[in-house]
C-alpha cells in the first residue's frame, strides 16, 4: 500500500490531501497478524489528538481540518482496518472487532508522556467508533468530539454474503462514487469538484478493497454503540443539511447522547469539511487539556 499511495500522491488534484500524504508514517503493527504495516498520518505538535474517519473513507477525510489543528495539537490520523489505504490480506476477519484490535495496538504505540490522555475525534462511522474506543480505554481517552455519529443506536446488521459482494460491487460504480460524493456535502455543486470525486474514490485502488468492504457488511457493522456512553466528556456537531444519517437516526442518537450538541448551519454530513474552520475552533475548545 506504501507505494500505490506513493504513486498516487503526484496525480492528486487537491493540495492539502498531497500535503497530507506527505505526512504519512507506516507503523508495524505484527500483533495483528498483518506483516504489511499500517498508515497513520501524523503531523503537528501538542497534546495528541486521534482522528477517525466514517465508513468506507480514508485519513484524507481531514485533509482541511489537520492544518488547522497541527499548530495546537499532535495529530494521528490513521486509516481504520480494512479502510482506507490499510493493507488487506485476503484471509484476514474484516469487521468492528478487528477496527478496535488495530487501534488498541496504534494507542499503545502513540506517544504516553501526556498524563492527560489523547482526545478522539470521530466522523460519521468514526463516531462510533470513537465512542466504543473511550470505553475500552478509559485511561488513554481524556475527551471526544463526535462529527455526525453513526450507528451509536440500533444493532449491528449482518449483511447475506451475496448481497454484502452485490454491494460493495455497487459501491465501486464511478456514478455510484460521484453520487454519494456529492450527498455528504450541503451544497454539491459548489463544494464537489473533480478534486472531491478523485479522493471519494481513491482508496478503492487498493488490493482487495470489495473483498473487505463485503466481509466488513457481513459482519453487521457498528450499530448500537452508544450505550452505554463512556464517562469521558463528550461533545457532537451536527450539519443542518445532511443528507446521509436520516433524522429517524438522528432522533434516536440525540435520546441516547441525552444532549443536543451543536448545529452547524450550511454543512452536511461532514461538518469538518464544509467548514473546518468552525470545526477546528471547537477541537481547541472542547479537546485542549
Amino acid at each position: 500500500m506504501k507505494q500505490l499511495l506513493e504513486d498516487l500522491r503526484p496525480g492528486l488534484l487537491d493540495p492539502q490531501a498531497k500535503a497530507l500524504v506527505g505526512e504519512v508514517q507506516w507503523w508495524s503493527m505484527t500483533e495483528l497478524d498483518v506483516e504489511d504495516p499500517f498508515p497513520v498520518a501524523v503531523l503537528g505538535e501538542g497534546p495528541p489528538l486521534l482522528l477517525l474517519h466514517g465508513f468506507d473513507s480514508s485519513f484524507l477525510e481531514f485533509r482541511r481540518l489537520a492544518p488547522l489543528l497541527s499548530s495546537t495539537f499532535q495529530l494521528f490520523i490513521p486509516d481504520l482496518f480494512g479502510f482506507g489505504f490499510s493493507p488487506r490480506p485476503a484471509g484476514s476477519v474484516y469487521g468492528p472487532n478487528a477496527v478496535m484490535r488495530h487501534l488498541d495496538a496504534l494507542l499503545q504505540r502513540m506517544p504516553a508522556s501526556d498524563a492527560a490522555g489523547v482526545g478522539v475525534i470521530g466522523a460519521s462511522m468514526g463516531g462510533s467508533v470513537a465512542v466504543e474506543l473511550a470505553r475500552r480505554q478509559p485511561d488513554r481517552v481524556r475527551s471526544l468530539l463526535l462529527l455526525a455519529p453513526a450507528g451509536l443506536s440500533g444493532r449491528p446488521m449482518p449483511v447475506p454474503p451475496l448481497l454484502a459482494r452485490i454491494g460493495a460491487w455497487f459501491l465501486g460504480r464511478p456514478g455510484v462514487r460521484r453520487g454519494l460524493c456529492r450527498q455528504a456535502f450541503a451544497d454539491p455543486d459548489a463544494s464537489v469538484g473533480p478534486a472531491e470525486e478523485q479522493i471519494a474514490s481513491l482508496h478503492l485502488k487498493c488490493p482487495n478493497w470489495a473483498l473487505a468492504l463485503a466481509a466488513f457488511a457481513r459482519s453487521g457493522g457498528f450499530g448500537g454503540c452508544g450505550e452505554p456512553l463512556p464517562r469521558q466528556p463528550l461533545h457532537v456537531i451536527w450539519g443542518d443539511s445532511d443528507r446521509i444519517l436520516r433524522s429517524a437516526l438522528k432522533e434516536e442518537a440525540l435520546a441516547i447522547l441525552q444532549q443536543p450538541g451543536e448545529t452547524l448551519e450550511g454543512c452536511g454530513h461532514l461538518p469538518h469539511l464544509d467548514n473546518p474552520q468552525r470545526v477546528a475552533d471547537c477541537c481547541v475548545d472542547r479537546l485542549s487539556p
